[in-house]
């Protein structure tokens, strides 16, 4: 089973409001078009409404993207084998992108990560394995195999109002 944890706790500073709610439907929708057996939210500095998915709060959200990853990497149940880490500020994201990305961590295993332009991005696949390894800064420093998905496009990354247009 694969499951998919999408980190929607931020505080949204950047923004001014809680930009996770604007966002987090578009990407619910596309991530129900995905191959994955269930999806958790996980909320942290806001209370979130998500009526379709599971909703796990995370205390200690503060502490940085790894601590609200760890949050939802536990509220996973056992047979759980992988879980495909995504943002709420990606509203584009591909569901073909998370394909990818889970057919090559099947192959081989480890953390694989979507690429856009070189660059590493969204979805991320890390297999129970590595669960515990996550820093409070999250997985930005661990060692990734990037597939590349160019041709789908970024799932974005909306941290100011301006960046919506």
């Amino acid at each position: 089973r694969v499951a998919a944890v999408v980190l929607a706790a931020g505080e949204a500073s950047r923004f001014g409001a809680p930009k996770q709610r604007l966002l987090l439907p578009a990407v619910l929708e596309r991530l129900a078009r995905a191959p994955v057996d269930e999806i958790v939210v996980v909320q942290g500095a806001y209370e979130l409404e998500a009526p379709s998915v599971r909703v796990v709060p995370c205390a200690e959200w503060e502490r940085g993207p790894g601590a609200s990853l760890r949050c939802g990497l536990a509220a996973l149940i056992e047979d759980v084998e992988a879980a495909v880490v995504v943002l709420a500020d990606g509203p584009n994201l591909s569901p073909l992108a998370v394909e990818r990305v889970l057919e090559v961590w099947r192959r081989e295993g480890g953390v694989a990560a979507a690429s856009y332009d070189g660059e590493r991005g969204h979805p991320l696949v890390l297999g129970r394995d590595h669960w515990a390894d996550v820093a409070d800064e999250g997985l930005r420093n661990a060692p990734v195999r990037l597939v590349p998905c160019d041709d789908l496009g970024s799932p974005g990354d909306v941290d100011r109002p301006e960046d919506l247009a």
